[in-house]
């Protein structure tokens, strides 16, 4: 805990199921989904999740990265 290295694109990830299967915002869902796939092709990875070639971030960076991405789609 309090190590900044956890990956939270499962948590984010689960949300945005929640959102399209238990609340039917099928389009907020496919918008969050779209942003972590963007984040993810634009090669940043955390630690458990990293790969060669790949920017190491903290959990705060990815997390900030993927506002960002939302805020391109929306």
């Amino acid at each position: 805990a309090g190590q900044d290295i956890a990956n939270p694109l499962a948590t984010i990830l689960s949300f945005a199921m929640m959102l399209r299967y238990s609340f039917d915002m099928g389009d907020d869902a496919t918008l969050i989904e779209d942003a972590v796939q963007n984040v993810l092709k634009g090669g940043l990875r955390t630690a458990d999740i990293m790969q060669d070639g790949m920017a190491k971030v903290s959990t705060t960076v990815m997390g900030e990265s993927l506002i960002n991405e939302l805020d391109k789609l929306v």
